[in-house]
């Protein structure tokens, strides 16, 4: 196999490591506020809940959640499990497992804030809602944001679990080429990929830090 045709191979592995990326921040990022939301419920019930999940994704290996949520529907309800589900379920375990994180990286930058920002909005007229919303949350976003990065390069890294439920990201092509090819090239030219999308990110992350910095 020529490395031009090894390469072409592994961007089409690399086009579904970034869908699955973008696809988890899309469905984790709003998740992980609704979870935070439970978290700090004046409802006992949904409170315990969500410490409840929050644990469990957080206790529990993403290997082993994916393979619940993929194998799950069929050793529980007898459903039958097409082959394209395989990517709906990445999707869905992904997306729950990092929306407990990103909960708690909220609750945390939440907790930081002053309790008189809230007494101010008040005084001003802000309704509850619009207090968060408009006063609150984008300044915590600020505070979050390093947290928000650490864990948006884990994720970058982590789509290649994605390959337990044989899922044709880069990872899991670059071990069938270097199976077949008996080469490591395959492995070094992913890292690679892996590697420049990283950055790309990181450097993205960095400038938006230091766009939204207090010090600025």
């Amino acid at each position: 196999m020529s490395i031009s045709v090894m390469i072409s191979q592994l961007l089409s592995g690399m086009a579904v490591s970034i869908q699955i990326f973008f696809a988890t921040l899309l469905f984790a990022m709003p998740l992980g506020l609704v979870i935070y939301f439970g978290r700090v419920s004046s409802n006992p019930i949904i409170q315990s809940i969500t410490r409840l999940y929050i644990s469990l994704m957080r206790g529990t290996p993403l290997v082993l959640q994916l393979l619940v949520i993929y194998f799950g529907p069929y050793y529980l309800f007898g459903i039958s499990i097409s082959p394209s589900y395989k990517m709906v379920a990445v999707i869905i375990g992904f997306s729950i497992n990092y929306a407990a994180y990103f909960a708690e990286i909220y609750r945390g930058g939440i907790a930081s804030i002053d309790k008189g920002q809230y007494e101010a909005a008040m005084a001003l007229g802000y309704n509850k809602w619009q207090t968060f919303f408009l006063i609150i949350l984008p300044q915590v976003f600020k505070v979050i944001l390093p947290s928000i990065t650490n864990e948006v390069i884990t994720l970058i890294k982590d789509t290649t679990l994605a390959f337990v439920l044989a899922v044709a990201e880069i990872f899991t092509i670059a071990k069938q080429i270097a199976s077949a090819q008996t080469t490591m090239l395959p492995f070094v030219i992913a890292g690679i990929f892996y590697f420049v999308f990283n950055f790309i990110v990181q450097t993205f992350m960095e400038k938006l830090e230091m766009r939204l910095s207090y010090y600025d």
